[in-house]
């Protein structure tokens, strides 16, 4: 089962860039020390792993080698189902100002994750794919104000997005604080 499971991660973290679309917009500079931390994930387009995904939190810490540890956490199914826990681990791509990472769920496939919206107060962000298969919108609070989805998403379809595929993820935090994010 986790072979299979490893062999699907592979698969779908080593698409190829899509020849028939520009580069996905990337923010100028990412201040990794500022970006670590705890981001709830406020909608995506999910992976197989990710469906039915609720109170889904990605933590980052900077670890010493220069790498990035991550913690992505959720319940599967609902608010009371199983607990999910994933660490993959991300690798900074030189001169992109710290904006592209390769995405390390099973040695030694890397998965494009780019931070393609960043706010200046470090409070938003959206991870993107150059083949716009997947994106996470994420904040550092459960929800997000609607007119800031609403020019989120407006931002990934001038990029090239089929915005139809995002989902709310679904996060509900007042009943459950002893478990939280990391």
């Amino acid at each position: 089962m986790k072979r299979l499971l490893a062999l699907a991660c592979a698969g779908l973290l080593t698409g190829c860039q899509s020849p028939s679309q520009p580069p996905i917009a990337l923010v100028d500079r990412v201040d990794l020390p500022r970006f670590m931390g705890d981001w709830y994930v406020i909608a995506n387009i999910p992976t197989f792993l990710e469906k039915g995904a609720h109170n889904a939190v990605e933590s980052y810490r900077l670890a010493p080698d220069g790498t990035i540890e991550t913690t992505f956490t959720f319940r599967a199914g609902g608010f009371d189902g199983e607990q999910k826990r994933y660490t993959p681990r991300g690798f900074v791509v030189e001169n992109t100002g710290n904006a592209v990472w390769g995405m390390q769920f099973v040695w030694p496939f890397k998965g494009d994750f780019r931070v393609v919206y960043l706010t200046s107060d470090y409070g938003q962000t959206v991870i993107g794919r150059e083949k716009r298969d997947y994106v996470w919108i994420m904040a550092r609070t459960p929800s997000i104000p609607g007119a800031d989805y609403r020019r989120i998403l407006a931002f990934l379809a001038e990029q090239g997005y089929d915005v139809g595929k995002v989902r709310k993820v679904p996060q509900r935090w007042e009943m459950q604080r002893t478990e939280t994010p990391s």
